[in-house]
């Protein structure tokens, strides 16, 4: 608040408070001295303090728009139509789940995102804030598209989605966790040897460029080798396509086996916290212990408890060759589980227009819808007969429906650096190859 400025030899006190006008003139009868120039600053200045006075007395034209004061009337009426009527498939179509998961989810997240009514408004609805933030996910739709269909404004829209995301990952965090006991990750490798045959394997990893907007003052910070702005989508999963581990957020410009190493994942394995099974014999024919370990890409170092594919290009019918084989047969795990998240939750199918924090909260809460709507009644809603790849009596790849979506503009691969393997971990890779050549062979492996 000004208070006064000097002029000449005496001080002019100005008073912003209250109702009490500031003097609106100065002439050389009220200014102590005879410049011109003094009356020109104490004009100047006594006109400034004056329109900033009226610019504080300037009101709102008002408290939100006439379009939103009429949302309980008109916005979304396909809100009111799901509860009035049986209308299972739009309940599908709009939110990707069934009515029950809907409701279930509701339950869930209410006591998070629950608001209560004033004399000035009625608060969102917890079944509007839910449908909107699904609507979000399933489709990508910008906020101003959103706010005409659910007749609530960006600036609310910007508080409710990460605000539902939160709460989504909170309620449904116990739908992706980490194996905590030895039996735990026995049965998942008893899961990928049933189905893929691929003796103890505890799951397979990979990651992916979530696109973003360049985010503001970020610098290169985020900007990736492929010349665009991204976050890094780091997952672990198992052999029935669901997330055991998630990371997000990493800076696009790091590399596969780079996110790894910052993961608390890496850091519990190399601290052996996780309680990965002892290695155990395996029949190659001949009798060896070999360790239990997750699946993994050139990009990923071979230590002890990951796998990845021999270097180079192995001579056909090779046993380096038929391991490759079955190891990328396998690994179409995380793959596919990348593919139908997309699929399903298109926000991830196009640069997000958000900061990297939101965008992170985004991410991780489609992850756990995903987890959560493989084990519900939503199941055959979310991932219907042909939904992932399958093989035929020949091994030939049948493509998932996710496949027919075309390119996507994001959830991009992430840089593939080679990283030497030591002698150990790759004679450990060989006596692998062995047994799918003596022991656990497929009739068409040699064809790839």
């Amino acid at each position: 608040m000004f208070r006064g400025i000097c002029v000449g030899d005496g001080v002019k006190r100005f008073g912003l408070k209250g109702e009490n006008k500031v003097s609106r003139q100065f002439t050389r009868d009220n200014v102590p001295g005879n410049s011109q120039c003094n009356i020109s600053i104490c004009n100047y200045y006594g006109d400034f303090f004056e329109k900033e006075k009226e610019k504080s007395k300037t009101r709102r034209r008002w408290w939100s728009r006439q379009i939103f004061h009429r949302r309980s009337q008109y916005g979304n009426r396909l809100l009111r139509d799901m509860t009035a009527e049986p209308c299972e498939d739009i309940i599908r179509n709009l939110t990707r789940m069934t009515t029950q998961d809907f409701e279930h989810v509701m339950s869930l997240v209410e006591p998070k995102i629950r608001r209560m009514d004033t004399n000035m408004r009625e608060a969102i609805t917890v079944r509007e804030k839910l449908t909107l933030c699904l609507r979000f996910l399933a489709t990508g739709d910008s906020y101003t598209s959103l706010q005409y269909l659910f007749k609530i404004s960006k600036s609310a829209i910007s508080r409710i989605i990460p605000e539902v995301c939160d709460a989504l990952i909170e309620s449904l965090q116990e739908y992706v966790k980490v194996p905590t006991t030895t039996e735990e990750w026995l049965q998942i490798s008893a899961e990928f040897e049933r189905k893929w045959q691929f003796p103890h394997t505890i799951g397979a990893i990979d990651g992916k460029h979530v696109v973003l907007q360049a985010p503001i003052n970020s610098g290169t910070e985020y900007y990736n080798y492929k010349h665009f702005f991204s976050i890094v989508l780091f997952a672990l999963v198992d052999a029935d396509y669901n997330f055991i581990y998630a990371d997000v957020g990493c800076q696009g410009r790091i590399s596969d086996g780079g996110v790894f190493k910052n993961t608390t994942l890496y850091k519990k394995l190399e601290g052996r916290e996780l309680k990965i099974p002892q290695p155990e014999v395996l029949q190659v024919p001949y009798s060896i212990e070999v360790p239990y370990y997750i699946l993994g890409d050139k990009a990923f170092a071979l230590n002890e408890y990951t796998m990845k594919p021999f270097d180079g290009n192995p001579e056909p019918r090779s046993a380096e060759r038929v391991f490759n084989y079955r190891l990328s047969r396998a690994r179409r795990v995380v793959e596919n589980a990348f593919g139908i998240l997309s699929s399903v939750f298109r926000v991830l199918r196009k640069p997000m227009l958000l900061e990297p924090k939101i965008a992170t909260k985004v991410t991780l809460a489609t992850i756990h819808l995903h987890n959560f709507l493989r084990k519900r009644t939503s199941r055959a809603t979310y991932t219907p007969p042909g939904s992932f790849d399958t093989e035929t009596q020949n091994g030939a790849i049948i493509d998932g429906r996710w496949r027919n979506d075309g390119p996507t503009t994001s959830l991009m691969p992430t840089r593939n650096i080679p990283r030497r393997s030591s002698r150990h971990h790759t004679n450990v890779g060989l006596n692998i190859a062995n047994h799918f050549i003596w022991n656990d062979s497929l009739p068409w492996q040699e064809n790839y």
